[in-house]
């Protein structure tokens, strides 16, 4: 059989590409490895953690509606209920994307994919059996897994990575999470609200790296107050498992005297690391940084014609949407268009409560690189609907251009966040200004109102501070 295209991985870049490619009128295969479609993402990671953190943030809010004249007895939790909500909404994404590769004539292998030669594709079947695809392009989008920390043996059921923590059959008295990345925080919050004590061990001496720096240290004393507790500039260096307990080795990331901690449960989410093992690569001769990540040119093709490489597994923020962006791109130029993803605008979102978002630099990077910047701020506590809703936890804070005033950031920490941060997207997308954004007409009362403060703060001055 042959194709114009095969892409290896069905994660958000892989179908995504895929579809796109089809649209543009391709002849388009997939390879995946797992049974179902939709790769890491859609399966055990962002769709099924989003279902249990809402589930989980309910439960905990039914326990305080007192505040709002609501009474209602305790809330007990039906933790068997809730791992079912999160894989009927995990098979009910999986299934769309199933359905959409039928719509868009795309055919599926189910198999492990490696690159034989330019433009030979070999699957293997789980009974051992092996056909070979001929394609004129080939699109790797195999993502990424989870990064292993040293001398720490995971087995998903007491040391576990975020595959694990989708899955834990009972809440555990104590967690320790080894990382306070975003994967860290949003399963700890998940386990935090239904009743586990959690304590983050973090090597960095702050949490969320990379983050503004303002917003990091804001959303530490959130956590803090919602019953977290940090071990900064920390590592873990060994967990013993021989006993009921698990019993958590850690030291100052200096140097310094060790200590232990007991948990039930250990949760290692030091980051992840892209998925390149078994492709072939080498035997085609794909190079590789020194991440071991895919490299590519401005147009995602690797040193070797007609492969190309998107997603988790090349360069860049490990975004499932950054992913789909460039699965577009990929297949817009094998089509013969001009296809490109504007990394100055790419949101990120922390799906805790408060959640977090951010799109463009942090005030530390727009420094570091000598940009002069004016900063817009605006607290939620100042907002009339986030009164009204109980929600004025966390600000807006926005980064333009001292010259030009040319938004180049946007932060925030609030209720709904990573649904606001989309006008600043759409703004940035077209090199608006803090002016243009404090000039646009903003429906009174909402939360989304405090970005159109902290612009004019940013521009001239805010109205109500």
């Amino acid at each position: 059989m042959s194709y114009d295209l095969i892409v290896i991985g069905s994660g958000p870049g892989g179908y995504v590409c895929a579809i796109k490619a089809a649209q543009l009128g391709l002849k388009v295969a997939v390879v995946e490895k797992r049974a179902t479609y939709g790769g890491t993402c859609l399966n055990i990671g962002c769709i099924p953690s989003k279902a249990l953190l809402h589930a989980s943030e309910m439960f905990e809010e039914v326990g305080h509606l007192d505040a709002l004249g609501i009474k209602v007895a305790k809330p007990k939790l039906d933790l068997p209920v809730m791992l079912g909500h999160k894989d009927a909404t995990v098979k009910s994404n999986v299934d769309g994307v199933a359905y959409l590769f039928k719509k868009n004539k795309i055919d599926g292998h189910i198999g492990t994919g490696s690159i034989a030669a330019p433009g030979k594709v070999v699957v293997t079947k789980e009974d051992g059996t092996s056909e070979t695809l001929e394609t004129k392009a080939i699109v790797i989008a195999t993502g990424s897994d989870s990064a292993p920390l040293p001398g720490v043996p995971i087995d998903e059921k007491r040391i576990v990575t975020s595959t694990g923590a989708l899955e834990l059959d009972k809440v555990p008295a104590k967690m320790i999470v080894v990382g306070a990345g975003v994967i860290g925080l949003e399963l700890g919050s998940v386990w935090r609200r239904l009743g586990a004590e959690v304590t983050v061990v973090e090597f960095l001496d702050r949490i969320l790296p990379g983050m503004d720096g303002e917003v990091a240290k804001q959303f530490q004393r959130m956590l803090e107050k919602q019953g977290f507790a940090f071990k900064l500039g920390t590592k873990v260096t060994a967990v013993d498992t021989s006993g009921k307990t698990l019993k958590a080795t850690i030291e100052p990331a200096k140097g310094g005297a060790a200590e232990t901690l007991e948990a039930d449960v250990v949760l290692v989410a030091i980051g992840r690391r892209p998925f390149t093992e078994g492709l072939g690569l080498e035997t085609v001769g794909v190079e590789l940084d020194e991440r071991k990540r895919v490299k590519v040119d401005g147009h995602y093709q690797t040193n070797v014609p007609g492969i190309y490489a998107i997603g988790d597994v090349i360069a860049g923020p490990m975004l499932a949407h950054k992913a789909e962006d460039e699965g577009v791109a990929v297949a817009e130029i094998l089509a013969g268009q001009a296809g490109h993803v504007n990394y100055d605008a790419i949101p990120g979102v922390v799906y805790t409560s408060p959640e977090i978002a951010t799109v463009g630099k942090t005030e530390e990077e727009l420094k570091a690189a000598g940009i002069a910047y004016k900063v817009g701020k605006f607290p939620f506590s100042a907002n009339g609907r986030a009164r009204a809703m109980l929600a004025t936890d966390g600000f807006v804070k926005v980064l333009a251009d001292a010259a030009t005033d040319r938004l180049l950031g946007a932060h925030i920490v609030g209720k709904g966040a990573g649904e606001m941060i989309h006008e600043a997207v759409v703004l940035m997308e077209f090199a608006g200004s803090a002016e243009d954004l404090g000039r646009s007409t903003h429906a009174h009362p909402t939360m989304s109102e405090s970005i159109k403060e902290a612009a004019l703060a940013a521009w001239f001055k805010p109205i109500h501070m």
